[in-house]
């Protein structure tokens, strides 16, 4: 049974444009939490996070983990908070985890250029790049604790992916 490949890292981090081009070479299925969630719920996390608070999108988001998990062998992009709950990292130790980190300026801009953006609810309150750093700066840790190998997102996405097969090569032949 081949485990699930995670890919955990900030907002704008690239996990969904990676997980898709793993999922492509590696000939297995990509799933996507956030957009799991989406499709579940109807509508966006701004807006369920707006009506029931973070701490019940926290419990759904496990949900959707949880889920994901029983279907083993799938690359699967997740939320940027999903190492936060204890029991979402245990869950992750269980597949190949990969972080994607990149330097707060980078992943500032790219959120700045997303038209998605506005479905992302401010974590914070602050200023974009105020956020972006003070998140990362709270759960690096956690992402890296979290992974088997840390990715430099701000890599181009055919060096990133190369870097991600060779990650991977490296546990398969440990």
């Amino acid at each position: 049974m081949r485990p699930n490949i995670y890919l955990v890292g900030p907002r704008a981090g690239g996990k969904t444009t990676l997980g898709l081009a793993l999922a492509r070479a590696l000939g297995r299925d990509f799933a996507d939490t956030d957009a799991l969630f989406v499709q579940k719920w109807g509508q966006s996390i701004a807006d369920f996070v707006a009506e029931r608070g973070w701490d019940a999108f926290r419990d759904e988001e496990t949900r959707v983990l949880e889920a994901v998990d029983r279907a083993p062998g799938r690359v699967i992009a997740c939320g940027g908070g999903m190492v936060l709950r204890p029991s979402n990292r245990e869950l992750l130790a269980r597949g190949l985890t990969l972080a994607l980190l990149a330097e707060p300026s980078v992943l500032a801009a790219r959120l700045a250029r997303d038209p998605a953006e506005a479905q992302r609810p401010s974590l914070t309150g602050k200023p974009l790049l105020d956020e972006v750093a003070e998140v990362l700066a709270e759960r690096e840790p956690l992402y890296r604790a979290s992974a088997l190998a840390v990715l430099d997102a701000a890599l181009p996405l055919e060096d990133l992916l190369a870097r991600a097969l060779a990650a991977l090569d490296s546990v398969s032949h440990s």
